[in-house]
């Protein structure tokens, strides 16, 4: 399996399924996990979790003394996250939440960092986040659509996180074929990080 202390688990290791997008690849992981400046014992939201790849690696980070919260309104993220949890043994861990991310975050303790990855409600759950969110907390939001990325810089501008940070990503993957190496190229990710002041 997984036995390394850095982030970076390869995306064939995650249960996946047609259903549900997913995983967030390998290297946007690297770099979320990174934005979020995990240590041990961090409580951690992932809303939008997905298949839980990014649940996993903060798991990981967080270890036995830490705590994730994994959200998603979708019945097939829950049950892939849920297999994804008992495949990597962080069961002890991550306490997984089948609902709408405003809604049940409400009933959540304060936590060191939230993860957005997916949203129909972003503006909600960017408030949400920092009502839960410790003093420096962080916040991370990964965003395919430029909509998505405004929306969520906008609204962490206004809620006056400190120490904006913008990267887009771009990503191409190697790929055997006949002749030699092709570079197959990935969707570009907008990854937005701030701190709660």
């Amino acid at each position: 399996m997984w036995v390394y202390r850095t982030p970076g688990i390869f995306d064939e290791l995650f249960a996946q399924s047609d259903k549900v997008p997913g995983p967030t690849k390998e290297e946007i992981r690297v770099l979320t996990i990174s934005k979020a400046r995990l240590r041990e014992g961090h409580y951690v939201i992932d809303v939008g979790c997905g298949t839980g790849s990014l649940t996993i690696e903060a798991a990981l980070q967080v270890a036995q003394n830490g705590k994730v919260f994994a959200i998603d309104e979708d019945e097939e993220s829950i049950k892939l996250t849920k297999e994804n949890i008992t495949k990597f043994g962080v069961q002890n861990i991550v306490q997984v939440i089948h609902g709408k991310a405003p809604e049940v975050m409400i009933n959540l303790p304060k936590v060191d960092v939230t993860i957005i990855g997916g949203s129909l409600s972003l503006r909600e759950v960017i408030r949400a986040s920092y009502d839960k969110l410790k003093e420096n907390g962080r916040i991370v939001v990964n965003t395919v659509l430029l909509e998505t990325g405004y929306t969520a810089l906008n609204e962490i501008r206004k809620l006056n996180f400190k120490d904006i940070d913008v990267v887009q990503v771009f990503i191409a993957k190697g790929k055997e074929v006949g002749t030699g190496m092709m570079m197959l190229a990935r969707n570009p990710v907008t990854i937005i990080s701030a701190t709660k002041a």
